[in-house]
């Protein structure tokens, strides 16, 4: 399997597709569905999709409509600009269909999907999202949302995960959230809460524009605060060159810095094991969990590798194995190599490459926190959970650390050490902007206190303990059993009663933003697209494009 092929399907013989894999490497060579040019201090991504290049089935993409693959070229695209191309300070995100900007998911992708691809599709585009987010606010990089034509749906969030829209004012280019009114669902990525939380559009005037499903054009548009800008269509091309200038002077980006190049993966797959450079995974399938190790190494760029192996690992297992349910974290190596890549992104004035890198580990860990899996963090002799690898442990549902040593070992391993540093005290938030100390202790601020003040010293298994970093310490004796049946009860458990549990216990103390809009995919979107008023034979999904009206079960819960 070639490591930026889109997808490698296994197939029967002289039969159809048996499975199809997603993989979530890519290059701009090979993307199928976006243009991206380079001309500093501008990028500009424009979206061309590839009708009949769908990535899991034989619909469709009309109109610029999008499905995971899309995604997934966008995703890279963002994450090679921020790297390889620090001369860029905006990027322009249009279209190359003449009247059409996006027509947002494609309909018959989402009739067709899984239950379980259309949450983790839902997942990694808000996700995407966010990181456009993320780059404007802390790596200088402006997005301009340059909208030639029809955006609907989930091609308006993208224009409004921009930090600009301009709209074309043609009297028929119009923005909509047509989710409700014509398919019985809601925006799936964070349409309704940007709509409030970030644009600030009032309440009322929201209500109207999401059940409006033929959109909101021009004037009408700007007054209610769903684009920032209107241009004519003889004037358009002028005004996106204008603003994205205008957006580009207020960088602190500069060309001056070094490129780094994002490149290839080593991976190697087999049908129970992955394997990267730093980071392995050993699938059991009948006990369906995945115990995942990642090495220490002093390899310079071990960090970023690191990051960019645990990222495409997580995305593989959330898309390619849904009946996994348990990650099983350890570490091995020196913890010292760990701290020395751990102190390079916290001390002193840092280079493009160590802040880019800190805030990749940052999305990374969000994407663990944000994982449909119960995590068990499991803290042996040998292992070094350390500073940015202790960010692992505080993620996990449960840590076990082992107190003392493996009698029956052929060569003792250094006891297990658990380790705080500054990076475990800000650079890294969660999704709730808390860090995971402060979630893990949210309202014991006592317990807070110490552990914060157990920075820099390696701690053993009972001090861990004492100070609650820790869920359990068994002996030698009792490591194998209590290990085994904790994995063994959370398999005879509800999978959907553990996703629910798993997610409110993630995300302690205020909501941001970033929680609402999972939090609200995972209880009511999920809800949503498996009720038969979405999903059911005369669904709104089944039946949307065929002329015929939904039948709606008109009861409210």
């Amino acid at each position: 399997m070639h490591a930026n092929d889109q997808t490698s399907v296994s197939r029967a013989q002289d039969g159809p597709p048996a499975a199809r894999i997603l993989t979530f490497q890519r290059h701009p060579a090979q993307y199928k569905h976006w243009q991206l040019v380079v001309e500093a201090p501008l990028a500009t991504l424009t979206m061309a999709v590839d009708p009949l290049e769908g990535a899991i089935g034989t619909y469709e993409l009309k109109l610029n409509s999008y499905d995971i693959g899309v995604d997934i070229e966008l995703a890279d695209a963002i994450r090679r600009v921020r790297f390889e191309h620090p001369e860029v300070r905006c990027v322009v995100i249009s279209s190359a269909i003449e009247g059409t900007f996006c027509a947002g998911a494609n309909i018959r992708m989402l009739a067709g999907a899984s239950h379980s691809h259309k949450v983790n599709f839902c997942k990694f585009t808000n996700e995407t999202r966010l990181e456009m987010e993320e780059a404007s606010a802390q790596s200088g990089l402006a997005f301009l949302a340059a909208i030639n034509g029809a955006c609907s749906g989930g091609g308006y969030e993208l224009a409004m995960a921009c930090d600009h829209i301009l709209l074309v004012d043609d009297r028929a280019s119009a923005v909509s959230l047509p989710e409700v009114a014509l398919l019985g669902v809601l925006p799936g990525t964070g349409g309704l809460t940007r709509l409030t939380d970030k644009r600030h559009v009032r309440r009322d005037l929201a209500d109207v524009f999401a059940t409006r499903a033929e959109g909101v054009r021009g004037a009408e548009a700007l007054a209610m605060g769903l684009v920032d800008e209107l241009a004519r269509p003889s004037e358009f091309a002028a005004a996106v060159s204008r603003r994205a200038l205008a957006l580009a002077a207020t960088s602190h980006r500069t060309s001056e810095i070094e490129p780094v190049e994002l490149a290839p993966l080593s991976r190697a797959v087999s049908g129970s094991s992955i394997s990267y450079e730093f980071v392995d995974a050993t699938l059991d399938r009948t006990g369906r969990t995945v115990s995942v190790t990642i090495r220490a190494d002093s390899q310079p760029q071990w960090a970023l590798t690191t990051a960019r192996e645990l990222d495409d690992l997580l995305c593989h297992l959330r898309f390619n194995e849904p009946e996994l349910g348990t990650l099983l974290l350890r570490t091995v190596g020196d913890p010292a190599l760990v701290l020395a890549a751990d102190a390079t992104l916290t001390e002193g004035a840092p280079t493009n490459e160590q802040r880019e890198t800190a805030l990749l580990w940052k999305r990374v860990l969000s994407r663990l926190d944000l994982t449909a899996r119960t995590i068990f963090a499991v803290v042996e002799p040998g292992s070094c959970f350390v500073g940015l690898l202790a960010e692992l442990a505080l993620a996990a549902d449960r840590s076990y650390m082992l107190d003392g040593l493996f009698e029956d070992h052929e060569e003792p391993l250094p006891p297990a050490t658990f380790m705080l540093t500054a990076t475990n005290l800000g650079p890294m938030p969660m999704a709730n902007n808390l860090t995971r100390l402060q979630s893990r202790f949210w309202g014991r601020d006592e317990d807070l206190v110490a552990a914060e003040g157990a920075v820099g010293k390696a701690l053993s298994a009972e001090q861990a303990m004492a100070l609650g970093l820790v869920t359990a310490a068994p002996d030698d004796l009792d490591w194998d059993d209590e290990i085994r049946l904790a994995v063994e009860e959370r398999a005879g458990f509800s999978p959907d009663a553990l996703t629910g549990m798993e997610a409110n216990h993630r995300f302690a103390g205020p909501e941001t933003m970033a929680t609402k809009i999972f939090a609200r995919l995972s209880a009511w979107q999920n809800w949503i697209f498996i009720r038969p008023n979405a999903s059911g034979p005369e669904g709104a999904l089944r039946l949307y494009g065929t002329g015929t009206r939904p039948e709606y079960n008109t009861e409210r819960t």
